[in-house]
């Protein structure tokens, strides 16, 4: 039990006491003005029922803020459920589109990647091509260059009887 329904329960329980011990003086009649009349009437009575009438009526109140609570807060969760689901479908929803955006652009890329590679693969062909033409150029001039060479030193012995 919460302590502040102690406190009450411990109140109401001083009330009832204190009434059943008093009982006779609750229900003495005594003359009551109402300003348009006199009545004889019980006064400890009358202010006892005033009480409970008024204790009932709080707690009526009482019941119906908690009540209207536990409905708003109802009325909140649920709420916040369709909103948490209808996050969770866009959540989804967004992961969903994000996949298929992917799979679709995969395999461009990889497509892109192997032209790529293909056509890498044909200029490092062309280059080791002309690289070998340039070098066999190269070679047939320096053997070009060392035969015209050959053949001066020959000429320039045939004509040098002294050598």
């Amino acid at each position: 039990m919460y302590l502040h329904t102690l406190l009450l329960l411990l109140v109401f329980g001083a009330v009832a006491a204190f009434a059943a011990v008093n009982w006779g003086v609750f229900t003495t009649p005594t003359t009551l003005s109402l300003v348009f009349a006199t009545v004889e009437a019980p006064l400890g009575l009358i202010m006892l029922a005033l009480a409970v009438l008024l204790t009932v009526l709080f707690l009526v109140f009482l019941v119906y803020l908690e009540t209207s609570v536990i409905i708003e807060t109802r009325r909140h969760a649920r709420e916040l459920r369709a909103h948490r689901e209808l996050a969770e479908r866009a959540e989804t929803s967004r992961l969903t589109e994000l996949r298929a955006f992917l799979e679709a652009e995969l395999p461009k890329l990889a497509g892109q990647t192997a032209n790529s590679w293909t056509d890498m693969q044909t200029r490092l062909n062309q280059l080791d091509q002309d690289l070998r033409s340039a070098i066999e150029q190269a070679g047939n001039s320096l053997s070009a260059y060392i035969g015209e060479l050959e053949d001066r030193l020959e000429r320039g012995k045939k004509s040098d009887p002294t050598v």
